[in-house]
C-alpha cells in the first residue's frame, strides 16, 4: 500500500535582464519532477499537484481556531496551484514581465487558485485598506484572464512593517474579489490540506530592530505563539487529507542568505514531523531551494528570487 503521486514544479526566474531575452528565459524554465511514495493509501488515490513558483466557494468552519476554506478540485480530480512570494514593487523591479508569464504559465497548467507567501506590499506593506499600492502592486500587475482566480495570502515581515490590519480587511476582498489574506488559516482542496501559519511574529529579532511593526493581534506575544502552534499541531491531527503541505514566509531549513529559521525549527518543525506533513513551502529567502529531510519524508521547498543590486533585501 503506497501513496504516489507527482509534485511538478515550474520556476519563472525573477529577474528578467531585457525583453529581448525574455523568451530564452522562459524557455529555461526549471521543471522539477519528485516522486513522493511509501505512505499508506490505495493506488487508486492518485494526486497530480502543479505548483508555479514565481515568488470562493469559500464555507467557512472551525477546526481548533483556525478558519477553513474550500477549494474544488478539477472534475479528474487533479489540482494546479500557482504560488508566489515577495513580489509587491508596484511594477517595478520586473514584476510586470513576471506577471505576463505567470499568466502564459497558468493558461496552459489550467491553475486552479494562486497562493501568496507574504511580503505582498514591498518596503512596507500597506498604509490603510484605500492605499493605492493595492491596485498598483496587485489588481493592474495581474491581469491575465488566467489569474483571475482566487488568490490566499498570508502576511510577511514587510507586510508586518505597514498597517497588518489593513491586508487582512475584507475590504480589499471588495476591491478585489481575489484576494484572501489572513494570518493563518486552512484550505481544503479535497485531495490536499493547505496550512497556513503567520511565520513573522516568530522571529525574535523583529521585537528587537529598529523597524516599527504592526503587532496589533499579535500581543502578548507568548499567548499568540501558544496558541497557534496547539492550533496548528490540532489541525493536522485531525486532518484525514492524502496531502499535508503547510504555507509560510519564511525558510525552516535553508542554505541561503538567511540561514534556518531556529525559532520554527525549535518549535513549527516538530509538530510539521510528527504530523506526516509532505511539504512546507515559503519565500523570504530569495533563491531557489529544495530540501530534503534526512529524518522524515519531510520536503523544504523555497522559491527563488533574485533581482539586480537588491538580493539583500528580504
Amino acid at each position: 500500500m503506497y501513496k504516489q503521486g507527482f509534485l511538478y514544479v515550474a520556476l519563472l526566474p525573477l529577474y528578467i535582464p531585457t525583453p529581448t531575452h525574455l523568451l530564452v528565459f522562459v524557455q529555461k524554465v526549471i521543471v522539477a519532477l519528485l516522486l513522493i511514495s511509501n505512505k499508506n493509501m490505495s493506488l487508486s488515490h492518485h494526486l497530480k499537484l502543479t505548483v508555479t513558483l514565481f515568488g470562493l466557494c469559500l464555507a467557512s468552519v472551525a477546526i481548533a481556531d483556525l478558519q477553513r476554506f474550500e477549494h474544488p478540485t478539477k472534475a479528474d480530480g487533479s489540482l494546479s496551484v500557482m504560488v508566489i512570494g515577495d513580489w509587491g514593487r508596484r511594477g517595478t523591479h520586473n514584476q510586470s514581465e513576471i506577471a505576463l508569464q505567470m499568466g502564459k504559465t497558468a493558461e496552459k497548467l489550467d491553475t486552479d487558485f494562486i497562493i501568496s507567501t507574504g511580503d505582498n506590499f514591498y518596503e512596507d506593506g500597506l498604509t490603510d485598506v484605500h492605499d493605492a499600492a493595492f491596485e498598483e502592486s496587485f489588481t493592474n500587475i495581474y491581469t491575465a484572464p488566467s489569474l483571475q482566480k482566487q488568490w490566499y495570502a498570508v502576511l510577511g515581515n514587510h507586510d508586518y512593517r505597514g498597517n497588518a490590519l489593513a491586508q487582512l480587511s475584507p475590504v480589499l476582498t471588495k476591491r478585489d474579489s481575489r484576494w484572501l489574506c489572513m494570518r493563518s488559516f486552512i484550505l481544503n482542496a479535497e485531495i490536499v490540506e493547505f496550512f497556513f501559519v503567520d511565520t513573522t511574529p516568530f522571529r525574535d529579532k523583529y521585537f528587537q530592530e529598529d523597524h516599527t511593526y504592526d503587532w496589533r493581534g499579535v500581543l502578548p506575544r507568548e499567548d499568540y505563539l501558544s496558541n497557534l502552534l496547539m492550533d496548528v499541531d490540532s489541525a493536522l491531527r485531525e486532518s484525514t487529507a492524502t496531502w499535508k503541505i503547510v504555507v509560510g514566509h519564511h525558510t525552516m531549513r535553508s542554505a541561503g542568505i538567511h540561514g534556518d529559521t531556529i525559532e520554527l525549527v525549535a518549535k513549527l518543525l516538530p509538530i510539521l514531523q510528527a504530523n506526516n506533513v509532505d511539504l512546507y513551502i515559503n519565500g523570504h529567502d530569495h533563491c531557489l531551494e529544495h530540501i530534503s529531510s534526512p529524518d522524515s519524508p519531510l520536503q523544504f521547498l523555497t522559491k527563488r528570487w533574485r533581482i539586480k543590486g537588491m538580493e539583500g533585501q528580504c
